[in-house]
């Protein structure tokens, strides 16, 4: 009975990352100054990324020498601190405890109060808090759990078996929190993800780590890199970051835009994603729905979101750039123009270049900022050798320029958000007559630059 009202103390104790003592008070600004996210300390540290997120919405601050002290254990007081700032709409559902060693003065009582209200940490008998105790890693993540409301969905054993090779070390009390944490990837292991070390004190780089894992789903702060993220042995639907997909357009052979445009655009999955258990993650035929935007003086399609049978998940995955150009003044380019989807930069300022022709644009890839030039480029005449290409909004006026007295009956026109053409328009001063030729099977080839799991 003592040790599960020790656990649930201890586990009071998840926000504590802003540091406060009598002898070196840390910075606390709801809005940290540049000094604060800049620390003399952690170039370099495996957490440097995450503490300067953390740092940069203010819900972890350092210290008025600059530093930031990652390798230094966490308060129960200042564990409350932290947890304040990372779940500031956290739901009270318990009543409020007076404890006998908080008093009404201490710089952490509200936030003490709050991370027991909110069911984060709680006290030990007798009314007591510890507020100056350092608090344990399996403690933190125990404080977690219970404050987001987490329950293993496995049996707690399999999950703490699978995952980590000092299991058997863990603390009873803490069995189903750290399972939940695992399953919900709160879990963060340097430099060995397999080895928990449940009973460590948790440093301030460590806490600040759970943090960043706990509020990436909110989008607040990114996650952690994956080689460092238990849950993996655990996760049957989960892919990690550096994955590759084969995609496939099905709109058109080639893609042609403007270097400096962006234009929505979906891709279908080729074939079934598995993971590292052989389970089919994402299914062929899954779409993938982003846009093409500049990059490195061509193009980059960067993904934000995928269906799956009709579901909608968020995603973070990229193309490598692609930086084939072609002049629109070259005698072949027509040729490429064949059964391609342009960009709406890209069209309009291949009209200007290819003189006063007629393109019926169909499947110009349209964009938000380009709606008047879509309008006007519609019925303008463009080479017949370009028929059931998709053009860009913007590329497709371009087109007519050079191409001669004929007619485009443009299939698929992308619309881009790039440089506002009309019929007058030239291609972007910044590229001349350079366009970006893509081969959307070969070219766009996807790689997950996060963990994906549902």
């Amino acid at each position: 009975m003592f040790k599960a009202h020790k656990w649930q103390s201890s586990s009071a104790a998840l926000v504590g990352l802003v540091l406060m003592t009598n002898a070196v008070t840390p910075l606390v600004m709801a809005s940290p100054t540049l000094a604060q996210l800049t620390f003399t300390d952690v170039q370099g540290n495996w957490s440097q990324s995450c503490i300067t997120q953390l740092a940069s919405i203010g819900i972890i601050s350092g210290y008025p020498d600059g530093t930031f002290r990652p390798n230094s254990s966490v308060t129960r007081s200042e564990f409350a601190a932290m947890l304040g700032k990372a779940f500031p709409n956290a739901q009270r559902t318990r009543n409020s405890v007076q404890f006998v060693d908080v008093p009404s003065n201490y710089w952490a009582n509200t936030a003490i109060a709050t991370a027991s209200q909110t069911g984060f940490l709680s006290g030990y008998p007798g009314r007591v808090f510890h507020p100056s105790q350092k608090i344990p890693r399996a403690q933190v993540l125990v404080a977690l759990a219970s404050g987001l409301n987490y329950s293993p969905t496995q049996s707690a054993t399999t999950v703490l078996n699978a995952n980590f090779t000092d299991a058997n070390t863990i603390p009873s009390y803490a069995d189903s929190g750290i399972a939940a944490a695992t399953e919900k990837r709160l879990v963060v292991d340097y430099p060995d993800v397999k080895y928990l070390n449940p009973n460590q004190l948790a440093t301030r780089a460590e806490v600040s780590a759970f943090l960043c894992q706990a509020v990436a789903g909110s989008g607040q702060a990114s996650q952690i890199p994956s080689r460092y993220i238990a849950g993996n042995a655990s996760s049957s639907r989960a892919l990690l970051s550096g994955t590759s997909i084969a995609v496939k357009y099905n709109y058109a052979k080639r893609i042609v835009v403007s270097p400096q445009e962006t234009a929505p655009l979906t891709l279908t999955v080729a074939s079934d994603i598995r993971n590292n258990q052989g389970n089919v993650v994402i299914p062929a035929g899954s779409q993938f729905v982003g846009q093409l935007q500049p990059k490195t003086g061509g193009s980059q399609f960067v993904a934000s979101q995928l269906m799956i049978n009709g579901q909608q998940f968020p995603i973070n995955a990229s193309s490598q750039p692609i930086t084939t150009t072609k002049n629109v003044r070259d005698t072949n380019f027509t040729a490429i123009l064949e059964d391609a989807a342009l960009g709406s930069a890209a069209a309009a300022g291949i009209s200007a270049i290819t003189g006063n022709k007629h393109i019926t644009a169909l499947k110009v890839l349209t964009g938000t900022a380009v709606g008047s030039a879509v309008g006007a480029n519609q019925n303008r005449n463009v080479l017949s050798s370009v028929r059931d290409s998709a053009l860009g909004a913007v590329a497709a006026t371009g087109i007519s320029g050079i191409t001669g007295n004929r007619t485009i009956s443009a299939s698929k026109v992308i619309a881009g958000a790039g440089v506002g053409a009309t019929i007058g328009g030239i291609l972007d001063h910044g590229s001349g007559n350079q366009v970006v030729v893509i081969n959307p099977n070969t070219d766009l080839g996807l790689t997950l630059n996060t963990d994906f799991s549902r």
